[in-house]
């Protein structure tokens, strides 16, 4: 989008419910885009961190279509916002076959369920979410569109100084359970799509922000705080959520067999020391460093995303601005950390808070 047709954005979000409008308000790029999407839309994993922003889109860029939100529904002021939201809500356990295959076959379908942290001690279930359920879901909804989302994490580290992963790049990811089963969601999805005909769509993100959470939540955090920022991993990319979902259900227009891989992140290799230093100025605090950058990380080029949808709404900068002054205030958080300075593939639960 050009400087001239640029939103105009809000200089900072008064609460909660400000920012989930925001992240919930249709482009007219996404209306017309699921306009020409023949069917109704159901979102399975739809209680994690992304999900809920992700249907209430859905349904506010096309409310005459069906959305459903499918989930374990832990927390239930999530279910009763998705209700308030027009979005119909169904509690299921994706682990459970028989529950899966009773749910309405909608004839589009955005898989979001997954399992990353805790997976250190416990790869059985990690495998299990990350790949029987997928499995599961492929061969329940062989008739319908399925846009699944996957990891950056799927490929090896690459060069800080190239420009990222490309989707020819082979998904080679380094050790861990959870990168790995990530891989084997992939090639499930691929398999069941090549083999019923399922047009589908593999969503390599990373990293994903909003307010709450985020690699750029944690680390003006740890600014704020004064914490060590471990400078080890020392480049990220990150898009803002409500870009990240958008490109996401725009991808069911977009679905192929067998199902292609398709990186979405922000065009910018961004520095966490260079990041930092922002936070630093802006919440008027001395980071903290420990260690030096390595010359490797997991980084993606979504240059194909880019030419089917255009670039990120929402710039780098507004960003930063933006959670430096949530941080600031001290405003909630989803207490759940990207991890992104883990290189071993090893993602033990966080702390309790």
């Amino acid at each position: 989008m050009s400087a001239a047709g640029a939103p105009a954005w809000p200089a900072r979000f008064a609460d909660e419910a400000a920012l989930e409008a925001c992240m919930t308000t249709p482009d007219e790029a996404l209306r017309e885009a699921l306009a020409r999407v023949e069917g109704d839309i159901i979102v399975l994993g739809v209680g994690g961190k992304m999900g809920p922003t992700l249907a209430g889109l859905a349904k506010r860029a096309a409310p005459a279509k069906r959305v459903v939100g499918v989930a374990r529904f832990s927390d239930p002021r999530v279910r009763d916002k998705l209700a308030h939201w027009g979005v119909e809500v169904i509690e299921c356990d994706l682990l459970d076959r028989d529950a899966v295959q009773a749910l309405p076959r909608l004839a589009n379908v955005v898989f979001m369920a997954g399992r990353k942290f805790g997976a250190a001690g416990d790869d059985d279930l990690t495998w299990a979410m990350n790949a029987y359920v997928p499995a599961v879901v492929a061969e329940t909804f062989r008739e319908s569109r399925i846009v699944a989302f996957s990891t950056g994490c799927v490929y090896p580290f690459v060069d800080v100084c190239s420009q990222g992963a490309t989707e020819e790049t082979p998904p080679t990811p380094p050790p861990g359970e959870y990168a790995n089963s990530c891989a084997g969601r992939e090639r499930l999805i691929r398999y069941f799509s090549r083999v019923h005909g399922t047009p589908g769509r593999l969503v390599r993100l990373n990293y994903a922000i909003d307010m709450r959470y985020g690699v750029l939540h944690d680390v003006a955090r740890k600014v704020r705080d004064g914490a060590p920022i471990d400078l080890a991993t020392g480049h990220v990319n990150v898009i803002w959520q409500g870009d990240a979902n958008a490109m996401a259900l725009r991808c069911l227009e977009h679905c192929t067999v067998p199902a292609a891989p398709i990186n979405v992140s922000g065009p910018e290799t961004v520095s966490i020391r260079a990041l930092a230093t922002a936070f630093g100025a802006r919440l008027e605090r001395e980071p903290v460093f420990t260690g030096t950058e390595a010359s490797t990380g997991w980084l993606t080029n979504a240059a194909r995303a880019f030419a089917l949808f255009g670039y990120p709404r929402v710039p780098l900068g507004q960003m930063i601005d933006w959670v430096a002054d949530w941080v600031a205030r001290d405003m909630p958080s989803l207490a759940k950390p990207t991890r992104y300075e883990v290189r071993d593939g090893v993602f033990s639960a966080p702390a309790a808070s």
